[in-house]
C-alpha cells in the first residue's frame, strides 16, 4: 500500500536502554491497520545482529523489516534500524548508511527524526521513549521545525528517564503519556488531515547534517558553515568542532561528520581521560617494576649503591603513584550529573 501525502503517515520512533519493552508495549497497543509507515531506532552494539525485528513481529501483525538495504516505503510497514547502520528516510524511500557516529551512536535516532524532517515535513510525528543520555532531543527538534508532531514517552513510565526528559525540556512537546496513551494519540493524529500551509521552509543546516550522515562528507556538505568554531576537538579524530545552537540545544559536529550533544561530548571527553589515566598507571607501574629489576640487577653484580638508589627511585614513583590511582578509582569525578 502506497502512502498518501496529505496526513500524518511517517513514525519515527527511537529508543535506548530499556527501550525494548517499550517498544514491545507500544506495538502490542497499535493497531496494525493503520496507513502508515513506522521507522524504529534502538540503540544496538555495532557486531551484534539485531533481535528486535523479531521480537516485535511477536507483538504486531504488520511485517517488520530489519533493513539492510535501501528499498521503498510502504504503509503499515515496520522499518527497524541494524547493526552499525544509520537508519535513514529520504523522498526516494528508506536508506542506510555507515555515516559518521552521531551522539557516539550508529545507528543514531537524531539521523533518523532528522531524515524524516527533511524529507517528509509535517507529515512525520516522532515518538522518543526511555533511554539513557539525549539522543532524540535534536532530531525532535527538526521535526518541530518542521511543523511535525512530538510524543514523548512519560518520564515516570520510562525504565531511564534521561532521553524523554531532554526532549521535554529543550523542545516543545505535543504529548506527552504512557505507553498505552502514545498509541492511541498516535492512531488519533494519523486521522487527522494536514492542511497544505502548515509546513515551514527548509532550514538548511538540517539538510546539510543529513547529507553528512548519509553521504559521510562533512567538508563538502559545509559543515564548516553551520555554527561557530568552538574551543572542543572531536573526541572521536580529533577534528575542530564547530558548535550548533537551536533554541535551548546546543550541540557540536566536528568537519569529518562527528556530532555529539553536550552530555555525550562530556561522555565521550571522560572516556578519553579514564583511557590516559589508565595507561599512565600502566606506564608507572612498569617503570616501578623495571627499575626493581635493575636493582636486583645491581645488587647481584655487587653494586650496592646502585641497587638502593633503583629501589629508592621504585618507592618514590610508587609514593606519587597514590593520588593518580585514588583519582581513576574515584567516581565522582567523573560524575556529570
Amino acid at each position: 500500500m502506497q502512502l498518501s501525502n496529505c496526513s500524518r503517515n511517517i513514525i519515527v520512533i527511537g529508543a535506548s536502554a530499556g527501550g525494548v519493552d517499550a517498544l514491545r508495549v507500544l506495538f502490542r497497543c497499535l493497531p496494525a491497520d493503520l496507513p502508515v509507515a513506522f521507522l524504529v531506532v534502538l540503540h544496538i552494539p555495532p557486531h551484534s545482529p539485531s533481535e528486535l525485528a523479531r521480537i516485535l513481529s511477536r507483538e504486531t501483525d504488520m511485517p517488520v523489516i530489519s533493513v539492510e538495504a535501501n528499498q521503498s516505503l510502504r504503509a503499515s510497514t515496520v522499518y527497524v534500524a541494524s547493526a552499525d547502520h544509520h537508519l535513514l528516510l529520504a523522498k526516494e524511500g528508506v536508506r542506510i548508511t555507515r555515516g559518521p557516529k552521531e551522539c557516539r551512536v550508529r545507528p543514531s535516532i537524531d539521523v533518523l527524526f532528522r531524515s524524516a524532517s527533511v524529507a517528509y515535513e509535517s507529515r512525520v510525528i516522532g515518538v522518543l521513549l526511555s533511554g539513557a543520555l539525549d539522543d532524540g532531543t535534536a532530531g525532535l527538534w527538526a521535526i518541530k521545525d518542521r511543523d511535525g508532531l512530538v510524543l514523548v514517552q512519560d518520564p515516570n513510565e520510562a525504565t531511564y528517564d534521561s532521553m524523554p526528559r531532554s526532549a521535554i525540556q529543550h523542545v516543545e512537546t505535543d504529548f506527552i503519556g504512557t505507553l498505552t496513551e502514545l498509541a492511541d494519540h498516535i492512531a488519533t493524529s494519523v486521522a487527522a488531515p494536514l492542511k497544505g500551509s502548515e509546513t515551514r521552509p527548509l532550514n538548511q543546516r538540517h539538510m546539510i547534517e543529513t547529507s553528512i550522515s548519509e553521504n559521510g562528507n562533512g567538508l563538502e556538505a559545509g559543515v564548516m558553515n553551520i555554527g561557530k568554531i568552538s574551543s572542543y576537538t572531536c573526541p572521536d579524530c580529533h577534528g575542530v568542532l564547530v558548535q550548533i545552537e537551536e533554541g535551548s540545544i546546543v550541540r557540536f559536529r566536528c568537519h569529518t561528520g562527528h556530532a555529539f550533544s553536550v552530555k555525550t561530548l562530556i561522555a565521550e571527553v571522560n572516556t578519553a581521560i579514564d583511557n590516559g589515566l589508565w595507561d599512565t598507571l600502566r606506564a608507572v607501574e612498569e617503570r616501578i617494576m623495571l627499575l626493581r629489576q635493575m636493582g636486583d640487577l645491581a645488587e647481584a653484580q655487587g653494586s650496592g649503591k646502585d641497587a638502593e638508589f633503583c629501589r629508592s627511585q621504585a618507592r618514590n614513583a610508587e609514593e606519587r603513584l597514590k593520588p593518580l590511582r585514588e583519582l581513576v578509582l574515584d567516581p565522582d569525578f567523573f560524575n556529570t550529573k
